[in-house]
């Protein structure tokens, strides 16, 4: 907790939005990521685009950067925001596929929620895509890696080889 208390309570400790006018818009970014694991069957169907339902990746490609863009309906003391750019990407493993997002704007406040729910929503929609293959997935390890911009500057998740985050 900071020195300023909890910023998203007034002083009746009633849930407020923060007050962002005062500052001034700059370039900002956020990456996350997660994984959903799954059986290696599934993931080589993902691979070889042999699921049923269709194109798993370039669904919940859609589907993140939509999630990214609808992220104050779902949050409620998120800021709506203009989104400059969505990235959504996927890394296929033995038995994993991990989501990696990149939100961008020229704003007020972060695109870290962004950035996480477009993760959440695309591994979720990997599981609905595949759920008639492997009801057995998991989805985890939704992190955010690394925020630029803002007061606070640039944060990158430590315990990584050379502390940066792959570019897009």
């Amino acid at each position: 907790m900071s020195d300023r208390g909890l910023t998203h309570l007034d002083p009746l400790g009633r849930a407020r939005m923060v007050d962002v006018t005062p500052k001034e818009p700059t370039h900002r970014r956020a990456l996350a990521r997660c994984k959903v694991f799954m059986a290696p069957e599934t993931t080589a169907k993902v691979a070889s685009n042999a699921v049923t339902k269709g194109d798993v990746l370039g669904v919940a490609r859609v589907a993140g950067i939509q999630a990214a863009k609808r992220t104050p309906d779902l949050i409620p003391l998120c800021h709506q925001l203009t989104i400059g750019s969505v990235y959504v990407n996927f890394t296929i493993g033995d038995d994993f596929v991990e989501v990696e997002s990149q939100v961008e704007t020229v704003d007020r406040t972060g695109v870290e929620m962004e950035a996480m729910t477009a993760c959440a929503v695309a591994a979720l929609t990997i599981y609905d895509m595949c759920k008639s293959s492997d009801r057995s997935m998991t989805i985890g390890e939704l992190a955010l890696w690394e925020k630029m911009g803002g007061k606070a500057g640039t944060w990158r998740r430590s315990g990584t080889t050379d502390g940066a985050a792959p570019a897009f």
